[in-house]
């Protein structure tokens, strides 16, 4: 087995300084739509690249769920300015995006193709180290393995997974969280939340992923309503504990309610569905049907027991987990199933996801599902039917007993 970080993970406020310590001739710095601008941050990063001797290109715009096109496009900038470091800061999106781009900067004549199959990348570091600064507390792309591209055309998202694509360092600056919105704060989160559990539960997990991901569980449950509530000392503890889980899941992998979420994500014309909200929304269904597999059940109920909860047997307390869970959405205004997805992925009467849309996509969704990358480490592995009702128990909120 194989446990993998960044080299070098610089943490606390202020902690941005340290790009003023790389060593190299020039810097890309790839970020999103704006935020780090308006606050300060993208300037300040730039300066202090330029003390430690650097001539930098800014590539800008990285837009939510990042495309294969903009992921080519940033390849070809690369290409053109050749940085020996590619900064990404942000939210998981540019750095997510930066992370495809720095394939594609290294390896010309690589396809989309070749890098869908997981742990296939060739060698990087031929050319640019990669240094991931995050402004969200929730997807910890600055310590994993992976990135997410999405094909419009084909409305899918492809996880890709390789430790090549693990940055050299990670700088997790509590500051750039403060500025988020409550909303991104909830479903980032939740995101992290789900992220540490389905580690714990993973096939994969190991005596070096679940101290992490049981830490990363119990500050999560401890800050982060508060953090929602603008209380920014948990906001900046929040920000380790998302860092805490991906280093968890990175070397555990995931399960089914992430494979749920990446094929549910773009599948319909109604809008997307945000996705630290269907992690949210997801995970109490994919517990109930993963603790039919007693290994997993037992898992669960440690994890209850950690935090606390009730319980006089494992099914109690799998049980309570899934009411607590349940109870944290409630908190952050998330809804418990799809038909309550409204704009933004608030609580509404109405979904954005028409019902008869996602019935007739039901079968195909499910299948997508099956297939994604996530879905081989989850404990109990679903058929075609299982699937299927797993997701409608998701749009319509109703009880697993399969």
């Amino acid at each position: 087995m194989r446990f993998t970080l960044p080299r070098d993970l610089y943490h606390g406020k202020g902690s941005l300084e340290e790009l003023k310590n790389l060593k190299g001739k020039k810097a890309i710095v790839v970020v999103g739509g704006g935020s780090m601008k308006r606050f300060g941050f993208l300037e300040r990063a730039e300066s202090y690249l330029k003390e430690a001797g650097m001539e930098v290109k800014l590539f800008e715009g990285v837009e939510p769920d990042p495309s294969v096109e903009t992921v080519m496009k940033g390849a070809e900038a690369m290409r053109e300015f050749e940085p020996d470091w590619i900064v990404a800061m942000g939210g998981g999106s540019p750095i997510d995006a930066a992370k495809a781009m720095w394939a594609f900067y290294e390896y010309p004549n690589t396809t989309f193709e070749d890098l869908i199959t997981p742990f296939n990348f060739p060698e990087l570091r031929q050319k640019a180290k990669f240094c991931a600064i995050p402004s969200t507390s929730g997807t910890a792309t600055e310590v994993t393995a992976f990135s997410v591209i999405t094909d419009y055309q084909k409305g899918i998202k492809y996880p890709l997974a390789d430790f090549n694509i693990t940055p050299d360092v990670a700088i997790v600056d509590p500051d750039l969280a403060e500025t988020m919105p409550q909303k991104l704060t909830a479903h980032t989160g939740m995101d992290a939340m789900t992220h540490a559990i389905e580690a714990y539960v993973s096939t994969l997990n190991c005596d070096y992923t679940d101290p992490l991901a049981l830490h990363a569980i119990q500050m999560i449950h401890t800050f982060l309503k508060k953090s929602y509530d603008g209380d920014m000392e948990a906001r900046d503890r929040m920000h380790n504990a998302q860092c805490l889980a991906g280093m968890a899941f990175s070397n555990a992998l995931l399960g089914i309610v992430h494979s749920m979420a990446h094929k549910t994500g773009a599948a319909f014309s109604g809008g997307h569905i945000i996705h630290g909200c269907a992690n949210a929304m997801y995970l109490p269904k994919v517990i109930k049907f993963n603790s039919k597999n007693e290994v997993a059940a037992e898992r669960y109920a440690n994890i209850a027991r950690f935090l606390g909860l009730k319980g006089s047997n494992t099914a109690e307390l799998v049980d309570a987990l899934i009411a607590e869970l349940r109870h944290m959405n409630d908190e952050l205004n998330i809804p418990q199933g799809i038909k309550n997805y409204g704009e933004g992925g608030l609580k509404a009467d109405q979904s954005i996801i028409d019902e008869k849309e996602f019935l007739e996509k039901l079968p195909e969704v499910a299948k997508n599902a099956i297939g994604d990358a996530c879905t081989g480490s989850n404990p109990r592995i679903p058929t075609q039917e299982e699937m299927e009702k797993l997701l409608k128990a998701c749009y319509y909120d109703t009880e697993i007993d399969f």
